[in-house]
């Protein structure tokens, strides 16, 4: 074993034993340690014990846990820090800027137990409220959490877009005479893709010359597929086609396998189609929009002339599940009223959290009272724009919500979402879940699994179970718009239009440049089917204000 690998334990050691509180002393030894191995110049493996112990910084205690990690390949210590502490902190050790202690907060104060999280929580403004932060670190963190998830190999499609338009821009600048259009994954809309691939009629010289400046861009060339790897950014996958065969070759990139099995297996393309409007109409198929080419039952959906509108994000009337400076936001009420309404929105519902959520600066209820009178005032000055008046409402251990009834019944809405105790096995996650869908004052069940996209799994639930419920107690599922949650995910749509529920694409906002994560929500809810018609946020003010009624007369 080489001595950097062996520093490299005693380094990880020394930081474990910070964050968790240990006597300073003793992690100083292993710091010190491993920066002593990192600078000798012979093997350790080399070494006799004797001289091993004899070398400054090392000594007999830290002699015998480097024979034992060459003997055995790993430090029983290490592992018994490492086994205490969340896969995800460790991982937080990676981020510049920040050092075991602040880890130890954010791990034991704020609950943050992976990067995803981390950067979640910087996203909603909840560092700035913790001792030995500020605005400065939590900008600091973002972007380095930024310059390493482009290291991961996997980004978000909302990551992924401002490069691909950049791309493709470049390249119809660069050759307006020729064609060059997003496919695949992309293309589909996935929420979580590793490339971003196009069709062309771009020959490969033309393709390389677009990438000469960069010097690190590397190239690698399969049949009539270039794939292009640019530094931190999302690997490029360029489909060369003749022109008479553009359409065919853009066709079959952008189906998903069981799609693309389903249509050589049942049907047949038309020599040169001139668009792909030509391939569907030739086999006597309604146009089947890309995001929704993924499985074989939409080939037969489309055979019966029966696919659905798909809902767009112009289609959104209202911006539902945000938040201000009453909680965690960054602006205040009245400005993310004036831009709701300044883009074109007709209502607000502003829905900070509750006072559970003690980290984000949580409303009690005497501050609950403050809140909707400026509320009122707002009304008066902005109408017809309207405020609604809302809470996201923690869904505590038991299922219960975060205020009694009377509280909860001064709201227009309440969405109830689990912040805290995620570590949850099926059987208490839906546990939890049903007594809060139960609770005759939940409007909306906000980002239904707790997932953080490429960080975070979400507890695990019977989500046939989940929709059923909401259902039977007229519960709204929320499509959570933001690009690391987009949840309820998009596969579980169908199932839920099925059983008659209403979703609603939500931005969760904590800003004004928040609410046009909207869209996000949209195309994800394109995948599933959505249309406006069963979208709560699509309503327009008078039908959100009649719905509200009506659920009013339920509870």
């Amino acid at each position: 074993m080489r001595n950097q690998e062996i520093a490299d334990i005693f380094d990880l050691l020394s930081k474990l034993m910070d964050i968790h509180g240990e006597n300073s002393f003793k992690t100083k030894t292993y710091s010190t340690a491993a920066y002593r191995i990192e600078k000798l110049p012979a093997p350790l493996e080399s070494m006799e014990p004797a001289a091993m112990s004899a070398v400054q910084g090392i000594g007999d205690a830290v002699g015998k846990k480097i024979q034992e990690i060459l003997a055995t390949g790993k430090l029983a210590l290490l592992e018994t820090y490492l086994d205490k502490t969340p896969p995800g902190v460790v991982e937080m050790l990676s981020i510049k800027g920040i050092g075991p202690k602040k880890i130890a907060v954010l791990w034991k104060e704020l609950g943050a137990e992976s990067i995803g999280e981390l950067e979640y929580a910087c996203n909603e403004n909840r560092l700035i409220t913790l001792k030995g932060f500020g605005a400065k670190t939590q900008e600091s963190i973002l972007k380095s959490i930024a310059f390493m998830r482009n290291h991961m190999g996997f980004y978000l499609w909302a990551e992924a877009e401002a490069f691909a338009l950049q791309i493709r821009a470049q390249l119809q600048q660069d050759y307006p005479q020729q064609r060059i259009e997003f496919t695949g994954e992309y293309r589909r809309q996935i929420p979580a893709l590793a490339s971003v691939a196009f069709v062309t009629d771009l020959d490969e010289t033309q393709l390389r010359k677009a990438f000469e400046h960069d010097p690190d861009t590397t190239f690698e060339t399969e049949g009539q597929t270039l794939f292009v790897s640019v530094p931190n950014a999302p690997a490029l996958h360029f489909y060369r086609s003749t022109a008479a065969d553009f359409y065919t070759t853009l066709f079959t990139t952008t189906a998903a396998p069981a799609f693309a099995e389903a249509f050589s297996a049942n049907y047949i393309f038309p020599a040169h189609p001139e668009n792909e409007a030509d391939i569907f109409s030739y086999n006597a198929l309604q146009y089947i929009e890309p995001a929704l080419r993924e499985t074989a039952a939409i080939l037969e959906t489309a055979g019966a002339h029966q696919l659905p509108q798909l809902i767009q994000p112009g289609e959104i009337k209202g911006i539902i599940h945000s938040h201000s400076t009453w909680s965690d936001g960054v602006h205040t009420l009245e400005q993310m009223a004036t831009a709701a309404r300044d883009k074109g929105y007709e209502y607000l519902v502003i829905s900070d959290h509750s006072q559970a959520a003690f980290y984000a600066n949580g409303l009690t209820p005497e501050r609950i009272v403050l809140q909707h009178a400026e509320i009122d005032t707002l009304n008066e000055k902005l109408a017809p724009f309207r405020i609604f008046k809302s809470i996201e409402a923690d869904i505590l251990h038991d299922g219960s919500l975060d205020y009694t009834p009377e509280v909860l019944a001064s709201f227009d809405l309440v969405i109830a979402s689990v912040h805290s105790n995620l570590k949850m096995n099926e059987e208490k996650a839906m546990q939890r879940l049903l007594a809060a869908i139960a609770n005759p004052y939940t409007t909306i069940l906000g980002h239904p699994t707790g997932r953080l996209l490429l960080s975070r799994e979400g507890y695990p639930v019977d989500h046939q179970r989940l929709i059923d419920a909401c259902v039977a107690h007229n519960v709204v599922i929320e499509i959570n718009a933001h690009p690391r949650r987009l949840d309820l995910d998009w596969s579980w749509i169908p199932y839920a239009l099925e059983k008659g529920a209403i979703l609603s694409i939500d931005p969760d906002a904590h800003s004004m440049e928040g609410m046009d994560l909207v869209k996000y929500g949209v195309y994800a809810a394109q995948k599933g089917g959505l249309t406006a018609a069963r979208n709560l946020s699509s309503m327009s003010q008078a039908s959100f204000e009649a719905f509200l009624s009506q659920q009013k007369k339920y509870a």
